[in-house]
């Protein structure tokens, strides 16, 4: 998934919450206690870091991958066989499933 696609995706949960807040906004307005208003805020929060956080493990996903395949171009590049790496972490991520 590339920058372009997480802006797209971004866009489209924004646009989603905004559709949601309008009609939201078409009911008759409640008053909300502080408490309430804190209670939304903190889940607002923590909403906030779990995006924060799916994001950065994907980011993190994405560069651990890349650095993989870089590797595996150099040692293509460099006359290196790399199918017995590739078996090895293979075998390596079927002991740990």
């Amino acid at each position: 998934m590339n920058n372009d696609d997480n802006h797209g995706r971004e866009h489209d949960i924004q646009e989603r919450i905004v559709s949601l807040m309008q009609a939201a906004g078409q009911i008759p307005k409640k008053q909300i206690t502080g408490e309430e208003l804190q209670k939304l805020k903190t889940a607002a929060s923590r909403l906030d870091q779990m995006l924060k956080s799916t994001a950065d493990a994907d980011l993190e996903a994405l560069r651990s991958g890349a650095a993989r395949l870089d590797q595996l171009l150099a040692d293509i590049g460099t006359g290196k066989d790399p199918t017995s790496d590739l078996k090895r972490r293979r075998d390596w991520q079927k002991r740990g499933e």
